[in-house]
């Protein structure tokens, strides 16, 4: 075993990727499957969830697909259970669901701001409370949260979004403090602008440019960039004294002011 295996490799872990059926996820689940983990991908969308199993299983990693709706508690624990079930135990979390809108501050609904932070914040809490009671029990385990820049300072244009994200990150903290010391890390991952299907709508050319200047690296993300991240932060070896941090992954967008 090399070096760089010995640090990061995950053979004999197993990993739950909610939201591991989209563009960002996939790409995760692509990686903690390299690294030797097998992978549940949870989503929302059973035929991209089994899409993206059957792609880890073609490269002859272990992958099932689970369909779960992250507003729905009896779901994540379903899924916490087939995975208990079938490989016994769950070494890693990550957890990217998530939902936007453009509504103008004044326009947003209830039924709007509801859904939105149902799915973006509790959604998340709740699977870190299902799957992180049986890493807890189980003395070890890695959460990595998926937050967004514009958790903080808020990006215009997604307010509810926003908020939600900012959410997130404290969330992450807050369970840092709480399993300190039980053998469980939870972190968070900021990424900066990966477009995807969800966003992609929102970004005029204006928009874009604006992004732009305040991106050093003058631009947009690729899903693959995020992967190191994930690993690093999945690894008992590599990040084994890191939790409770904010990772960013923005092309240095968060390092900007004018």
């Amino acid at each position: 075993m090399s070096y760089v295996d010995d640090i990061f490799g995950l053979k004999g872990k197993t990993a739950a990727v909610i939201g591991g059926g989209g563009v960002l996820a996939g790409a995760m689940a692509d990686g903690l499957a390299d690294a030797g983990a097998k992978v549940a991908i949870l989503d929302l969308n059973p035929e991209n969830a089994n899409k993206k199993a059957d792609e880890i299983r073609s490269r002859s990693a272990e992958s099932m697909a689970i369909q779960v709706d992250v507003s729905k508690k009896e779901d994540i624990d379903n899924a916490c259970t087939e995975m208990m079930k079938r490989w016994g135990r769950v070494d890693i979390l990550v957890n990217a669901p998530g939902i936007n809108s453009g509504t103008p501050f004044f326009e947003i609904s209830e039924e709007e701001w509801d859904r939105i932070l149902r799915v973006n914040l509790t959604g998340i809490f709740l699977a870190c409370q299902i799957f992180g009671q049986a890493m807890v029990d189980q003395g070890s385990g890695s959460i990595v949260n998926i937050s967004s820049a514009s958790s903080g300072p808020p990006l215009s244009k997604v307010f509810t979004y926003a908020v939600s994200k900012a959410g997130l990150n404290n969330l992450t903290q807050n369970l840092a403090r709480e399993w300190g010391q039980s053998g469980v890390r939870v972190n968070a991952i900021i990424p900066g602008f990966f477009p995807a299907e969800q966003n992609r709508k929102l970004l005029t050319q204006e928009r874009t440019a604006d992004i732009m200047r305040h991106t050093p690296m003058n631009r947009f993300g690729e899903a693959a960039e995020l992967v190191g991240s994930v690993l690093w932060l999945a690894s008992e070896k590599a990040s084994s004294f890191v939790t409770g941090a904010l990772i960013h992954v923005d092309g240095g967008f968060g390092a900007m002011t004018i």
